[in-house]
């Protein structure tokens, strides 16, 4: 090939095979730093992830564990107010008092027919 012969077209798509090139090993080099993490045992987080131990996560699980108790103990502490309930007799008042209303619209419909 001659590189004087060369011509605009042909040297783009050499920039541009040039970039794919370096792409292409920058990925390599990549795989190949995730996978030497396999040969050592450690795993390796991708760029810009933190990998934390076992007994990192260990230590952090205990004391959120800790945190959690804490605040289960203080709400143990305040008495529970018991739940609300309406006697048959006040169901009774209600129930005959909604359909006193019930009845009222009805016949003052009835009244405008």
């Amino acid at each position: 090939m001659n590189l004087t012969a060369l011509t605009s077209k042909d040297l783009v798509q050499i920039a541009r095979l040039l970039k794919t090139k370096e792409s292409l090993l920058a990925k390599a080099a990549e795989i190949d730093r995730q996978l030497s993490g396999f040969e050592s045992g450690k795993p390796v987080a991708p760029a810009g992830k933190r990998i934390l131990s076992p007994e990192a996560k260990a230590r952090i699980a205990a004391a959120q564990k800790k945190r959690w108790a804490k605040l289960k103990g203080k709400k143990a502490d305040k008495p529970v107010a018991k739940k609300r309930t309406m006697t048959a007799a006040g169901r009774a008042a209600v129930s005959a008092a909604q359909k006193a209303r019930w009845a009222k619209i009805k016949a003052e419909k009835a009244a405008k027919k």
